[in-house]
């Protein structure tokens, strides 16, 4: 089966002034969503690529739409100073993509092969192909003038996670089944330089008990939700990226905690992208209900005066609108009041950390060259995708995943395209 941790993943691509944008009056600019990059991202990342996916974006939605693309609605999320998540079914979207490129003639998709090693011509020439295996036998396949990696990232490899993030010990292992880190290993052989390596992180929101490879993932506290551990207590500031949620998470008792909220939130949630709809997960029993906060607390497991008390300050504090806990300033990312816990009944969604990308991996340029540890790049070789690192540093803006594998992929194609007629 194609399409690897796309197919499980949310569905959200991160555009900004686009046509669906306008129809929704939703005002952004590519000048603030690379405003948005540099800050979730932090110092250390690669400004060129953030820049070219600003600058390039609005073509790769026009590109996508043209080839019978439908993205569904816009959603506010992680790292965002204005709703651009736009949804789409990743699946679908893989389908439409796969049709549309093998009605070209010239594309050959071979599954169950593997891909062992990368050819070079010489010592230290050119890449010129890579080695395959397949039903037991190898196999050379020589390139015309360009290999381009997009094999993913390692979150289902032990050894990988363990050496680079040893610190995610307790996350649960999600994403492709192939995601093992073979196309970085192959990079690395040839001397490619990483990137974001220590900034590896898992993503907060899966079901606690009942993680199906990230498929029950929630973030109600975009909507929202509060979040408590066991002791009844909230621990971090909802409306950060999931991404540092899911380290506060790995810090607590048990690696659990619990999205709290209340029928106001589940009527606002309900009927969205999949990611913030919470009645689904009530349809399959995976939400805790009760009609009193106490007897959520029971449901729970949870100290329930810790909990009740947590509540109240937490009510109150929306009440002034400002968290005096943890100083949580919007709803997410800075964007909507906070919204208080007081209309039964009464939900939990019980959560916890998974790794479902590693978004790290071979340094590459603007123009997907990989770029060795010399600061020079490999000739012929090119890497997209989730085997990258560079572009997302420190934290993660919802949609660039997607996005960024799309349109690095565009170029990397390009790019593969001039080279070969050279």
């Amino acid at each position: 089966e194609t399409g690897g941790s796309t197919v499980l993943s949310g569905g959200f691509m991160a555009f900004a002034q686009t046509p669906l944008q306008r129809q929704l009056n939703i005002n952004d600019s590519p000048e603030l969503l690379l405003q948005d990059l540099r800050s979730v991202g932090g110092p250390r990342v690669a400004d060129e690529l953030l820049r070219t996916y600003a600058a390039e974006q609005a073509d790769l939605y026009t590109w996508l739409t043209a080839k019978g693309l439908r993205f569904e609605t816009v959603e506010l999320s992680a790292g965002q100073s204005a709703p651009r998540s736009h949804a789409i079914d990743p699946g679908g979207m893989i389908a439409t993509l796969h049709a549309r490129a093998m009605e070209s003639g010239q594309i050959e998709l071979r599954t169950g092969t593997t891909a062992t090693c990368l050819i070079r011509s010489g010592n230290d020439g050119p890449v010129i192909g890579v080695t395959v295996e397949e039903s037991g036998r190898l196999e050379d396949i020589i390139a015309r003038r360009g290999v381009i990696i997009a094999t993913g990232g390692f979150s289902r490899s032990e050894e990988l996670l363990s050496n680079f993030a040893p610190f995610q010990a307790k996350a649960i292992r999600v994403g492709g089944v192939g995601n093992v880190g073979d196309g970085m290993r192959m990079g690395w052989r040839l001397g490619a330089a990483l990137r974001d390596m220590g900034e590896i992180k898992g993503t907060f929101g899966a079901h606690a008990y009942e993680c199906n490879n990230g498929q029950e993932i929630l973030l109600l506290f975009y909507r929202g939700a509060i979040i408590v551990n066991r002791a009844g207590k909230r621990f971090v500031d909802e409306s950060v990226s999931y991404k540092l949620i899911g380290d506060a998470c790995l810090a607590q008792d048990g690696a659990v905690s619990w999205q709290v909220f209340d029928r106001k939130v589940f009527d606002e949630a309900k009927a969205t992208a999949r990611l913030f709809d919470p009645e689904p997960a009530l349809n399959r029993g995976l939400l805790i209900e009760a009609d009193t906060l106490e007897g959520l607390a029971q449901k729970c497991g949870i100290d329930p005066f810790e909990f009740t008390e947590t509540v109240a300050a937490y009510n109150a504090d929306c009440a002034i609108g400002k968290d005096r806990s943890f100083g949580r300033d919007g709803l997410c990312h800075r964007v909507g009041a906070l919204v208080a816990i007081d209309r039964p009944p009464f939900y939990a969604y019980p959560s916890t950390t998974t790794v479902l990308a590693t978004y790290c991996g071979l340094a590459i340029d603007a123009r997907t060259r990989v770029i060795d540890v010399y600061d020079e790049p490999i000739v012929g070789l090119y890497a997209v995708g989730e085997v990258t690192g560079g572009f997302h540093g420190h934290a993660y803006m919802t949609g660039t995943s997607l996005g960024k594998s799309a349109l690095f992929g565009r170029i990397a194609g390009r790019q593969a395209a001039l080279d070969l007629n050279k």
